[in-house]
């Protein structure tokens, strides 16, 4: 396994976590953990996927982290 794989599996790993703990009720959708966690994940599969490219997996980790911190700004505004 490449070095980039690493990086790419912890951000996939990321997601998962995020996923399975909001499944559990112990993360909230509007929480800054949930789309920080989601936002870091997609971040290292793209940069994963910089070294071995993948079109389809590179636009679905794009809009998965445009999303992420749109969650975030979200976040930010309801708590000021």
């Amino acid at each position: 396994m490449e070095w980039h794989d690493s990086i790419g599996l912890i951000g996939a790993a990321m997601l998962l976590i995020a996923y399975f703990l909001l499944q559990k009720g112990q993360l909230r959708v509007e929480g800054v953990t949930y789309s920080g966690l989601n936002a870091i994940g997609a971040l290292f599969i793209l940069f994963s996927l910089l070294v071995d490219f993948n079109l389809s997996a590179f636009v679905i980790e794009l809009f998965w982290l445009l999303i992420s911190v749109y969650g975030l700004v979200m976040c930010w505004k309801t708590k000021k």
